[in-house]
């Protein structure tokens, strides 16, 4: 097996051996680096929960890692201060247990390399969560690059003139923009050795390598490039935040409006699920699930919207699972479907039909109650009621209807590449 490369070896394409014995893909695992402050992007709180294009800046980091099919593992590191921002920010995404970073971006990546060591894996890359426009196939990039060198990072060229300057403020030199690159992550490394060189720079007291390319030259390994994306630029100050939302808000100019419906009898009991809020009453729902008819006509909504289906394909009243389920699931779930398109909802709107009970005196609880469940902001959720004037089933008071919309934003793609995305 190569032996980790030290100060004086030759250059990077000695991992031509390493190459040589990947006759089978190299197991590859992730690591999220999460655990700065990110003190320069503003009020907040850390830049990586805040949201940008109506989703947190680590879930769209993660998200194209998690879902990647030459990747085993994805292992966040992230400040412990933070698990429950974190946890929030995430969702449904697939990852190893989160470990806690240390005061340094170097500390942070050695705590997730040790705790990827029981897994061995053959390639690492490493992501800062703060670059949230990574795609797949620039992770397909980083793989293949380091399954051929060893130790790569994607860059992009610079198109500007740079300037240095000396303390005074003056220009002491052009450099030749040619030979300059800007560097991005994830940067990919053959896991033995990049571990091994972590662990040499805290042995001697290093501590001060800003990224894990300047530490791997440091440690004697020569670092290829590959190309990278220049939209995988990351979020430091205010204006990198106003930034991409009019970029993504441009972006994503398939508006559409699906609509939802839904009734459900009253049985015995005494309250009704409505928009995740309990409200007692005389009687109680006859459903399969929790019966509430105000998350289940905006699932619908949101589904057709997406032109996904309704909430019975994909949670069928046959299957034994979803008996007294929490509706807010489904909701969950309907959203989240938005969110693998690449979408955003921009507004739900609901209608309660109903005699009893009155929903008034609760309507701006049900609105906070979507609005959470959702993500969406309070001013993108309206929960309304009316009655039948004692007319219909509504009328006798034998049942509470609801009708929704769902107006949601997705970018322009040709049928192929939403298959695609369902798919994934």
């Amino acid at each position: 097996m190569l032996m980790p490369l030290h100060h004086g070896l030759g250059p990077i394409h000695s991992f031509g051996i390493f190459q040589h014995a990947m006759t089978r893909s190299p197991r590859t695992a992730a690591i999220i680096v999460a655990a700065g402050r990110g003190l320069r992007a503003g009020a907040g709180g850390p830049k990586q929960y805040r949201s940008v294009g109506g989703r947190s800046v680590i879930a769209r980091a993660m998200q194209p890692f998690c879902g990647h099919p030459e990747l085993v593992a994805v292992q966040p590191v992230v400040n412990p201060d933070d698990i429950a921002m974190f946890n929030d920010a995430v969702g449904a995404l697939t990852y190893r247990t989160p470990v806690s970073g240390g005061a340094t971006r170097q500390e942070s990546v050695r705590a997730g390399l040790e705790a990827l060591a029981e897994l061995a894996p053959d390639v690492v890359l490493v992501h800062d969560a703060a670059r949230p426009f990574a795609d797949r196939a620039l992770i397909s990039r980083a793989v293949a690059a380091a399954m051929e060198t060893g130790a790569a990072v994607p860059v992009i060229p610079v198109t500007d003139t740079i300037k240095q300057v000396d303390p005074a403020g003056h220009v002491a030199a052009t450099p030749d923009r040619a030979a300059l690159r800007i560097a991005q992550t994830p940067q990919a490394f053959r896991f033995d050795v990049i571990l091994d060189a972590h662990r040499r720079a805290a042995n001697e007291g290093r501590n001060d390598f800003t990224d894990d390319a300047a530490l791997a030259e440091w440690a004697g390994l020569t670092v290829a490039t590959f190309e990278g994306d220049a939209v995988n630029m990351k979020m430091t100050t205010p204006a990198d935040f106003e930034r991409e939302e009019a970029r993504l808000g441009a972006a994503l100019g398939d508006v559409r409006t699906g609509i939802g419906y839904d009734v459900h009898a009253f049985g015995d009991g005494d309250h009704v699920m409505l928009c995740g809020v309990r409200v007692p009453h005389s009687r109680g729902f006859l459903a399969h699930s929790d019966g509430d008819v105000g998350l289940h006509a905006l699932v619908d909504a949101i589904l057709g919207a997406l032109a996904d289906g309704d909430i019975g394909s994909h949670f069928p009243p046959s299957d034994p699972k979803w008996k007294g389920a929490s509706s807010d699931r489904f909701l969950t779930y309907a959203i989240e479907r938005v969110t693998a398109r690449g979408g955003r909802v921009a507004h739900l709107d609901l209608t309660l039909i109903c005699e009893r009970p009155k929903v008034g005196p609760l309507r701006e609880t049900m609105r906070a109650k979507v609005a959470d469940i959702t993500g969406l902001p309070l001013s993108r959720v309206a929960v309304k009621a009316t009655t039948s004037e004692r007319l219909g089933f509504t009328g006798r008071e034998e049942g509470i209807a609801a009708m929704a919309t769902a107006t949601i934003r997705l970018p322009w793609s040709d049928d192929a590449t939403e298959a695609a995305e369902r798919s994934n």
